[in-house]
């Protein structure tokens, strides 16, 4: 909205204005204006949900320190979606399709998370939303994202032009000044189901490769499964960020990781010097992103403040299913959703761990008579925690795993 108003007032000499134009000043302006949510209104909103008695039921799993978190306050990922949000509507420009999906995305999820908790805390039932209709939610958001990315103008992607021996043609360019001349790609923006596929040198997938035997249909029928990618994609990260919230600080501390890769992710994508530089797809209009994602940085870092070890307060599925559902959509809008398993590698973990538990527990109670567990617990961060590690011990070491698979997936744009 400010933006906006800059626009305004562009015409007057106003100090400091010229600043308001740049991607730099309002990430940064978002990001602080963030952390002053989380930190100033963290408080009041905990009090708030102390004194209505929204608590979280804890059920005795055995595990050290755990019947200790009964009654703290949840619903905590309120803080979370305010400081996303409002951040965002007042330094980003909102005439940006990219902006708005990632806005409608925050809201959608943070509603069905929301839905689940107030279900949990105010009904009593400790079930929440049923498993079908959070699914359901999140294969609604999948097909929205799926049908904006397919039917909005805007949505396009840089590419080099090709003769019809499949080579790029190029252009000679002479400068009006030196008289030099230079060679460039000739380019145009167009819609495409292209994306990055990390460690190969042309590092472009394209989901059409999958139809190809489809001949003409292939053309539509890319989307088809592009849209089932995106569907798989959001669903698979939003529950896994869901698991992954059990212990203090490990939910919020790996999606703010998560999220300053993805930062420069989008930075390097949508800023063509950096693009051509760095040799990755050039996405126009996609640097803006790198505003929301700074406010997302600051809301997950802020809530820290009050959920590292002891937690203050949890986020509940208000905040976790948001979080997962953010990084997901984020991924596939910047054409780096392929680059998810080693991104969200702890998510990964924690969902493996839950479905290599059950799945081996059904087998062997088919096949034995009674079931047995390859992990004393799962998610796999109670697995630890019953094996008699520290909680805040086993948070610090995801966070570090974290931050090396973040390394490791920006170093991917240049090793091919």
């Amino acid at each position: 909205m400010l933006y906006y108003l800059y626009e305004l007032l562009a015409e007057h000499d106003i100090p400091g204005l010229g600043m308001f134009p740049y991607l730099s000043f309002r990430s940064g302006a978002a990001i602080i204006l963030s952390l002053v949510i989380t930190l100033a209104f963290g408080k009041k909103m905990i009090r708030l949900l102390q004194r209505k008695q929204i608590g979280e039921e804890v059920r005795d799993l055995g595990l050290e320190g755990q019947l200790q978190k009964k009654g703290t306050p949840t619903m905590g990922g309120l803080i979370i979606l305010a400081a996303i949000i409002i951040p965002t509507l007042l330094f980003a420009r909102l005439d940006n399709i990219y902006i708005l999906l990632m806005l409608i995305t925050t809201a959608f999820l943070g509603l069905i998370g929301f839905i689940d908790d107030y279900i949990k805390v105010f009904l009593k039932n400790k079930e929440g939303l049923a498993g079908k209709f959070k699914i359901l939610g999140q294969v609604s958001l999948g097909l929205f994202v799926a049908a904006t990315l397919f039917l909005s103008d805007e949505v396009k992607v840089r590419q080099h032009v090709q003769s019809d021996s499949g080579t790029d043609l190029t252009q000679v360019i002479t400068d009006p000044v030196t008289g030099e001349r230079s060679t460039k790609f000739v380019t145009e923006d167009v819609k495409s189901t292209k994306t990055t596929i990390p460690f190969f040198k042309r590092n472009e997938f394209d989901y059409q490769w999958l139809v190809a035997f489809a001949g003409n249909a292939s053309s539509w029928l890319k989307w088809v499964i592009y849209a089932v990618a995106i569907i798989l994609i959001i669903t698979a990260v939003s529950n896994a960020a869901n698991l992954t919230d059990g212990i203090d600080g490990l939910a919020a501390g790996t999606s703010a990781i998560s999220g300053v890769t993805l930062g420069v992710l989008a930075y390097v994508s949508g800023n063509i010097i950096y693009a051509d530089y760095l040799n990755i797809m050039y996405i126009p209009s996609i640097g803006e992103l790198t505003v929301f994602i700074a406010a997302f940085i600051g809301a997950t870092i802020g809530f820290l403040w009050y959920n590292s070890f002891p937690a203050q307060v949890f986020m509940g599925d208000t905040g976790s299913l948001a979080l997962g559902g953010i990084l997901a959509v984020f991924s596939v809008i910047i054409r780096k959703e392929i680059l998810i398993p080693l991104l969200c590698g702890i998510f990964l973990i924690e969902n493996l761990s839950v479905v290599i538990q059950v799945s081996w527990f059904k087998y062997t109670k088919k096949k034995y008579g009674e079931g047995r567990r390859v992990l004393l617990m799962s998610p796999i961060h109670h697995h630890y925690q019953k094996k008699g590690i520290p909680e805040s011990k086993i948070t610090t070491r995801f966070w570090i795993v974290g931050i090396l698979l973040a390394v490791l997936t920006i170093v991917t744009l240049k090793i091919r």
